[in-house]
């Protein structure tokens, strides 16, 4: 049957309560149905794991599929069905790697959702945005200081699209929605990858950006912002946006307002790294590199900061091009500031919440979708084990062994 699957001999974790139950797993028609002991399911595939653990599948909820290299200004350049066909190696890569839904925060759009759905393409569920809204010479604004014109036809690859003035966010914000948006990204702050902005800028206007968030939730959708400095993530926080990317530069008085506002943070530590490291070998311009530094260093701290603060804190990796194999070294980053099973719910049940998607993923209650991980080693006691994917035993997604 396809979808069904009987795990014995389990130590299945639950991230919200932090512990294991030892049994067995079934999963029917690629939900999860029964959690005891003894079960039997007829002639279905059976895995006879000898107390290895299970997890709930992994959720990502900052990558960029689209991304196929950290050139982020040739990606308009590109003809749409190569960037598919990067984007469906990208993703068949992540789900390898034990995620098994991912959202994305900026460039894939209904038509890669659509296609992972049906099958056209191994890789995780897939959330998207569509286009981040950026103002002229912000975040999502590519072009450099000698270019005018700016083309963001939508049978074109890229990130964003540039929208200025009250009317003319909502439009873009409803245009997005009206394509399935699940949520409506907005740059708030300057950024790495951008040539003309600066990373301690504000970006839109209060007025627009009360206007996007007015919209998302007219929709029963939210806005996630790209936001670095305090005075950027403060300011968009207060304005009701419910998910802050990246968040390097926070203080105090943001903890507070993240625990007011009942609002989500997502850090991103591995993309500084891996930026640091090679972004100029993938592609990432030199003014970009130099702009690294700014916010490499504070990363650690204002996670230590917002962890200390009881902020929820969701798991994102943001990687460009060829260094998308580095997604699951942020369990290791995050493991040098936070407890094991904290980090754990942010790629499991705090991740779901944030993506509106409790009790669905996240879980390995009945009723879930049956999308799990399968590891030798306990990784309550080494985090390390989820920052090593070879030596994972399965991906089940959708109770399907996907890999090996």
């Amino acid at each position: 049957m396809t979808g069904s699957l009987l795990l014995r001999d389990a130590r299945l974790l639950d991230p919200v309560k932090g512990e294991y139950t030892e049994g067995d797993l079934r999963c029917e028609d690629g939900r999860v149905v029964e959690v005891g002991t003894g079960l039997t399911a007829g002639d279905v595939r059976t895995l006879d794991l000898r107390g290895a653990f299970v997890l709930p599948g992994l959720i990502d909820a900052h990558v960029h599929v689209t991304a196929s290299t950290a050139d982020l200004g040739s990606l308009p350049a590109s003809s749409p069905s190569y960037v598919a066909a990067h984007s469906a190696r990208t993703m068949s890569r992540m789900l390898d790697r034990g995620f098994t839904t991912v959202r994305d925060a900026s460039g894939a759009d209904y038509g890669l959702a659509d296609a992972q759905a049906e099958g056209l393409f191994r890789g995780p569920r897939l959330l998207f945005c569509g286009r981040a809204l950026s103002q002229t010479g912000g975040h999502g604004d590519s072009r450099t200081r000698g270019a005018n014109a700016s083309d963001d036809h939508p049978c074109c690859a890229g990130l964003g699209r540039v929208a200025d003035g009250v009317d003319a966010v909502r439009a873009a914000a409803r245009d997005e929605l009206r394509k399935g948006a699940h949520h409506i990204k907005v740059m708030a702050s300057g950024g790495v990858a951008s040539p003309t902005d600066r990373i301690d800028s504000t970006q839109y206007s209060a007025d627009e950006l009360r206007a996007i968030v007015e919209e998302a939730e007219s929709a029963n959708r939210y806005v996630a912002a790209h936001a670095y400095t305090a005075r950027a993530v403060n300011r968009a926080l207060e304005l009701g946006v419910r998910s802050i990317e990246h968040g390097n530069l926070i203080d105090d008085l943001s903890v507070e307002l993240f625990l007011r506002h009942d609002a989500y943070l997502v850090p991103t530590l591995v993309t500084y790294w891996a930026l640091k490291e090679e972004g100029r070998e993938h592609g990432l311009p030199e003014s970009s590199w130099r702009k690294v530094d700014e916010v490499l260093g504070a990363g650690m701290a204002a996670l230590e900061r917002a962890a200390r603060g009881g902020v929820k804190l969701v798991y994102g990796s943001d990687l460009l091009g060829g260094m998308h194999r580095h997604q699951n070294h942020e369990f290791r980053l995050r493991g040098e500031v936070q407890p094991a099973l904290d980090v754990i719910r942010s790629a499991t049940s705090t991740a779901a919440d944030l993506l509106n998607l409790t009790g669905e993923i996240g879980t390995l209650a009945p009723g879930a979708h049956a999308d799990l991980l399968v590891v030798d080693r306990d990784p309550l006691e080494d985090i390390g084990v989820l920052a090593e994917p070879k030596a994972f035993r399965h991906v089940v997604q959708g109770g399907t062994v996907v890999s090996p």
